[in-house]
């Protein structure tokens, strides 16, 4: 049998990996059409179905699955070469993906990745703002940016930074109540709640000497948004905790009040996270490195 066209293999591996043509197409930035051409190819010149294709579903067969994985530890292992070769010219090039939270996207890393971009013309960057922890290998992404506390998984993780969380709220809700002086004074004011915390209600405040204190807060509202959680205590709903890359201009301006800035708590790390390889492409590395001062800067 004739050598099949190995440029074939990526889509074949895009279609197994997305579980379906359109989304190995967006994954590929390609038609869906092309993608459905390649693949039918490299099935015509092996041999055999590489896929079951139904109106609602795309499933490898059972020759899908054995190729796949005598595949895809080869490919890996050229992807590295051409890297390693790439970088004796010393341009990044080619595509970038990565995914990041919305609100610190849009708060803090934009004009990070607005300037590595300008650096790195020849370099195509494509990030995916999401909330959800996503699949990096499935989702075809090289990089995630991930915040508090990592969950154990086989995924590596750069530290970049941390992150304070601070005690936020209205002038119009403090003028409404008693002075906040200690933690515990917290207990009796209106709460907005960040729901997608996992104990968004107890928190324990550490100061700079002497013991630690835990509160438990009294919600009025609850939200699975920081940036709508933010909303509402400017409105002066309730008060809340968020990140500090959130809520400084608000508390520069005096739309926001840090309360009990003598008191700490517990800081949240920013991460790099990306697919555990034995090598780490350049582009990867050169925005870690890129982001770890910055992010330091910011904290």
């Amino acid at each position: 049998m004739a050598l099949p066209d190995l440029n074939r293999l990526e889509f074949f591996v895009a279609v197994f990996e997305a579980s379906g043509f359109s989304a190995a197409a967006d994954r590929l930035g390609v038609a869906k059409s092309l993608v459905s051409q390649q693949v039918a190819k490299l099935e015509a010149e092996l041999g055999v179905a590489l896929f079951t294709r139904s109106t609602r579903r795309v499933a490898p067969t059972e020759a899908g699955v054995a190729l796949y994985q005598d595949c895809t530890p080869l490919l890996a292992a050229l992807t590295q070469a051409v890297t390693r070769a790439g970088e004796v010219r010393g341009a990044l090039e080619g595509r970038l993906r990565l995914t990041a939270p919305a609100d610190y996207a849009g708060n803090a890393l934009g004009p990070w990745l607005a300037e590595f971009a300008l650096l790195h013309p020849a370099l195509e960057i494509e990030i995916i703002v999401s909330d959800h922890v996503l699949d990096l290998v499935g989702e075809g992404l090289d990089l995630a940016i991930r915040m508090g506390v990592l969950k154990d998984s086989s995924l590596h993780a750069s530290k970049l930074g941390d992150f304070r969380q601070i005690v936020i709220a209205a002038p119009a809700l403090l003028a409404r109540g008693a002075p906040v002086q200690q933690p515990a004074d917290l207990a009796g004011i209106p709460w907005v709640v960040l729901s997608q915390l996992k104990s968004p209600l107890n928190w324990l405040f550490t100061p700079a000497s002497g013991d630690a204190q835990p509160v438990r807060m009294r919600p009025v509202l609850r939200a699975n948004s920081a940036s709508l959680v933010r909303h509402m205590v400017r409105a002066g709903v309730g008060a809340s905790v968020l990140p500090d890359f959130m809520v400084a201009d608000d508390i520069a301006s005096g739309v926001l009040v840090q309360l009990l800035p003598a008191w700490s708590l517990t800081p949240g790390g920013i991460y790099a996270v990306y697919p555990a390889a034995q090598y780490l492409p350049a582009k990867v590395r050169a925005l870690i490195d890129f982001l770890r001062p910055r992010v330091a800067a910011s904290a």
